[in-house]
């Protein structure tokens, strides 16, 4: 470690507990379980609180040095990890969770400081970490290895082992709750682990960081490093990283699957999505609208799993109508919150000129929003007539904009929703299961729901798309996440000389 320099308290718990302005400290790496600057990098990058467009933070850049540091330490440490009886290292989870729980308040304004999530959605997403590090304490239960007598005499069983130091790179939307998907299974398994969070938002897992080495993670087990394009890049050629997970883009996404797979790496990259509701006539009033606008609005739209595009199936205005008063009702800057940039803002505006000047009606403009001097802020905006030429109908617009087209069959409604390149969610709100039945058995989707417009799988269920918003096999969480930070060691044995014999005497 002689290479950078040592900090220490630069991730104190944050003060603030209401929305008014407060910054907090400069991010830098978490590198053998201490704070330290980058190597040789003196760049530095803003982070901004996006209720105000006001800077929060700095933020110091790494670069390569810096993640062959993080890998150095977490290859020493990885060893002696592994060696830990998975219980005991599920302990360590336990510990956190407990540490998280009490720590709830803080963790959730500092997140929504960082973010610009109101404070309830903050809330949530720390939530939903916590579930996450739940399930990692129940993986000592659930990874007993197998074992069968597969012949006279002759025993087969699997056990799990780790794959040594592994990674995660993580995006802007979700910056607790993603490094969560991973880490629990990743460093229960027996890895050590190396993060490199969204340089947009750092904060929150610097905090993460202190809780896991009070909860008595050892040094350089959990490793962050700061950065952007270099970094990731030096994750992916590195010879001693064996697995990345990446959240992100699909444009990011399929460039990370592709770098990091060829270097011999496993990786899992979930990408974007163009999420399709579809509303028939029979749906219920009051669930549809509640739920609808829920779904393309909450995060201010900054989800994967967030509506964008409502199918409307036949006669369902009276739906619509309900939808769009109900969306009028939000008030920007307490029930929504900003985005994370002025471009951001600027882009999602843009989308909405253009579906407006291509033809299509705007029956809520959220374009003239405000709540705050400075932020990044667009309303709850719904665009009718949208047609498939429109980029609002098949381009991911990641913001609070639902765009309706409008259909006379469910068939026609399930065709556009499969044209589309991604496959991460799709949702049929109807008060018909056999329509239910049809409509899931159907659409490309990896998630779907009825009657719910963001199907997040709760654990132990797995999180992961198809097509274009997943690129590698399988789920980030759940069990599959646990298989895909570890691997399987199959061992045969025989104690005893048979009388009888097989082909595996």
């Amino acid at each position: 470690m002689s290479a950078v320099s040592m900090m220490s308290d630069v991730a104190s718990p944050f003060a603030a507990t209401n929305d008014e302005f407060a910054p907090y400290s400069t991010a830098r790496h978490w590198i053998g379980g201490a704070w330290c600057n980058p190597a040789t990098s003196t760049a530095l990058q803003e982070v901004i609180n996006p209720r105000f467009g006001k800077v929060i933070a700095q933020v110091k850049m790494g670069g390569k040095d810096d993640v062959d540091l993080a890998v150095a330490s977490a290859a020493a440490a990885a060893r002696s990890w592994n060696a830990w009886p998975i219980r005991d290292r599920a302990h360590v989870m336990y510990r956190l969770r407990e540490l998280m729980v009490s720590n709830i308040d803080e963790l959730s304004w500092l997140l929504s400081h960082e973010n610009g999530k109101i404070y309830g959605e903050a809330k949530a997403e720390i939530e939903k970490g916590i579930e996450c590090v739940e399930y990692g304490c129940s993986l000592p239960n659930l990874a007993a290895g197998n074992q069968l007598e597969v012949s006279r005499g002759v025993a087969c069983e699997v056990a799990y082992d780790s794959l040594g130091v592994v990674a995660g790179i993580t995006p802007f939307n979700f910056p607790m709750m993603v490094p969560l998907w991973m880490l629990p299974q990743a460093l229960v398994g027996g890895n050590a682990f190396v993060l490199k969070p969204s340089e947009r938002v750092p904060l929150s897992t610097m905090r993460l960081a202190e809780l896991l080495k009070q909860a008595g993670l050892p040094a350089g087990v959990f490793n962050i490093v700061q950065g952007g394009r270099e970094v990731v890049e030096a994750i992916c050629d590195h010879p001693a990283i064996k697995a990345v997970g990446f959240v992100g883009s699909t444009k990011v996404a399929k460039l990370v699957y592709a770098r990091a797979s060829a270097h011999g790496k496993r990786a899992l990259c979930l990408g974007g999505a163009k999420n399709h509701l579809i509303v028939v006539p029979d749906a219920d009033l009051e669930l549809t609208a509640e739920n609808v606008v829920a779904s393309f609005t909450g995060c201010a739209g900054q989800r994967c799993m967030a509506a964008s595009v409502l199918l409307a199936v036949g006669e369902v205005d009276h739906i619509l109508d309900a939808v769009r008063v109900r969306a009028a009702k939000i008030t920007t800057g307490k029930d929504l919150g900003p985005v994370t940039t002025q471009a951001a803002r600027d882009r999602i505006a843009g989308y909405i000129d253009g579906a407006e000047r291509m033809g299509a009606r705007i029956v809520l403009d959220g374009r003239r929003a405000s709540a705050v001097a400075g932020g990044y802020w667009i309303g709850p905006t719904i665009i009718d007539g949208v047609t498939a030429d429109m980029p609002v109908a098949h381009e991911e617009i990641f913001g609070p904009v639902l765009s309706i087209m409008r259909v006379k069959t469910l068939e026609q409604a399930i065709d556009i929703e499969n044209a589309s390149p991604y496959g991460n969610a799709s949702s049929i709100y109807t008060s018909s299961g056999d329509i239910a039945r049809r409509v899931i058995a159907s659409v490309e989707a990896g998630m779907c729901g009825v009657n719910i417009g963001v199907p997040v799988p709760r654990e132990p269920f797995g999180f992961g798309g198809w097509n274009d918003s997943c690129f590698g096999a399988g789920n980030i969480t759940g069990w599959d996440g646990y298989r895909f930070w570890t691997r399987q060691r199959k061992i045969t044995s025989k104690w005893a000389l048979q009388r009888d014999q097989t082909w595996m005497s």
